[in-house]
């Protein structure tokens, strides 16, 4: 029988945020469902820590959240005067220069960077509402299982902000500009049927069986030689940003490197 996450001693376990390893599968959850995992500064500074204390032996992480929602956005404390205790707050922020402004959103931003790295595969398993932040911290996995309740929304727009938590560009990768600019112009819901459909999900499934998909998405991900799966990832990122010709060398490049390893002929 597998262990579940739950089983697992934590390596992290703070500020909402629990890093268990098993092997070669890492789970990261989101541990606050009484306010519905939203987010915060100390939050994205533990997922920050997660992504740090990664084992070398880790080769996917699973991305959940505790409770009904994987995560409703932002903690909407951070818009109040009061903010969060020790934490600077939105009307704090708007007040200092364009070069402490852009410092803080890019450390803010690092939280939601390593997901995507080619050393590993992430899934996010995402039920319920995954609002604002939410829709961008599963937008920075490489791929989603979602329950069939999921609603996906990008509602900076109607705040008078921008998504600036990494997730326009994946959000267009996945779906086009056009269905990008309606998605986070209109701050609308996006349900299973739809991500599905436009390619933000790319399984949906019960509810009641979204972990076990995202486990059995995970072993399916593990069955494959990490350093094929290393490669083929990284082929992957890079064709947008190639032509075809290019993208043909890079594919003889790296198949002449896995032949060689698989000969015991790699430096």
């Amino acid at each position: 029988m597998a262990t579940s996450a739950q089983d697992l001693a934590p390596v992290l376990d703070k500020d909402g945020v629990r890093l268990t390893v098993d092997d070669a599968l890492a789970t990261v959850t989101l541990t606050n469902p009484a306010k519905r995992n939203a987010q915060s500064p100390a939050l994205w500074r533990a997922l920050i820590e997660a992504g740090r204390l990664l084992p070398g032996s880790v080769r996917v992480v699973v991305l959940r959240g505790e409770g009904k929602s994987f995560s409703a956005g932002l903690d909407r404390q951070m818009f109040t005067p009061e903010g969060i205790p020790g934490e600077p707050n939105f009307i704090d922020l708007a007040r200092r220069d364009d070069a402490v402004i852009d410092a803080t959103i890019a450390e803010y931003q690092e939280a939601f960077t390593w997901w995507r790295r080619n050393d590993i595969v992430s899934v996010a398993a995402v039920q319920g509402h995954a609002i604002g932040a939410g829709f961008q911290l599963a937008l920075a996995c490489d791929l989603r299982v979602v329950a069939d309740d999921v609603q996906f929304a990008m509602r900076e727009t109607s705040l008078g902000l921008v998504p600036d938590l990494t997730g326009t560009h994946p959000l267009v990768g996945l779906v086009g500009y056009a269905r990008a600019l309606e998605i986070c112009a209109t701050g609308r819901f996006v349900d299973a049927r739809e991500s599905v459909a436009s390619g933000l999900a790319n399984l949906a499934v019960p509810a009641a069986e979204l972990d076990a998909a995202a486990r059995d998405l995970a072993a399916a991900l593990l069955a494959a030689p990490r350093d094929a799966v290393v490669e083929t990832k990284a082929l992957l990122k890079g064709a947008v940003d190639r032509t075809y010709d290019e993208q043909r060398a890079a594919e003889r490049a790296a198949q002449a490197r896995r032949l060689r390893d698989l000969a015991g002929l790699g430096e």
